[in-house]
């Protein structure tokens, strides 16, 4: 059976790659290095997403699948954009999180916004393939809900949907990390190649 690295260490995620990966054996990153950390110096998701699936490929000379993802607020000028898990600085939580992006729209109509996720997946010998996935909506002020993590609470989409109200599985079904999974998904030369 095939072996694809996750280089991430949210179980959350690798759980979701497991129900997508049928057939191949998927591990998270740090069962294999515990200590693996990658700086992410890039500017942009796919920047970032190369640089952790392409440094966990050369470490263990294994398919590798990243993601980086994050908000981008209109009015912001595309904040917090990469700095999304960092944004309120050291020791940063989702909490502090959403408490500084509250304070930054205060004032301000334009709520308007969307996430990214961009995947990458990094197979021995192959170029990295990157896949991106993106959900609008606009930034509510206050929390709604106590599901999701990160800005669900505060984000509100399109169609009306309040991330921190509904369960992962339908978060899934419509969420930009989905929807690049979907496009990953849907990429058979890739498969074939992951299955050599």
């Amino acid at each position: 059976m095939t072996k694809i690295v996750i280089a991430s260490g949210n179980q959350g995620k690798i759980n979701d790659f497991k129900a997508i990966f049928e057939g191949f054996e998927v591990v998270g990153i740090k069962e294999l290095l515990p200590e693996f950390e990658v700086e992410e110096t890039g500017t942009t998701f796919r920047e970032n997403a190369i640089l952790k699936s392409e440094a966990a490929k050369e470490a263990l000379n294994l398919p590798v699948v990243s993601d980086d993802s994050g908000l981008s607020v209109e009015a912001l000028e595309g904040r917090p954009g990469v700095y999304s898990a960092r944004y309120s600085g050291e020791g940063a939580t989702d909490e502090k999180n959403n408490q500084k992006l509250l304070e930054e729209l205060e004032g301000i109509d334009n709520r308007a916004a969307y996430f990214t996720c961009v995947l990458a997946l990094s197979i021995p010998g192959e170029e990295t393939l990157t896949y991106e996935g993106t959900l609008a909506g606009e930034i509510l002020h206050e929390p709604h809900g106590d599901k999701g993590f990160g800005y669900d609470p505060l984000f509100k989409t399109l169609k009306g949907i309040y991330l921190g109200e509904i369960t992962s599985e339908e978060k899934g079904e419509i969420s930009h990390r989905g929807k690049a999974l979907e496009k990953l998904m849907n990429d058979t030369k890739a498969f074939d190649k992951l299955k050599k």
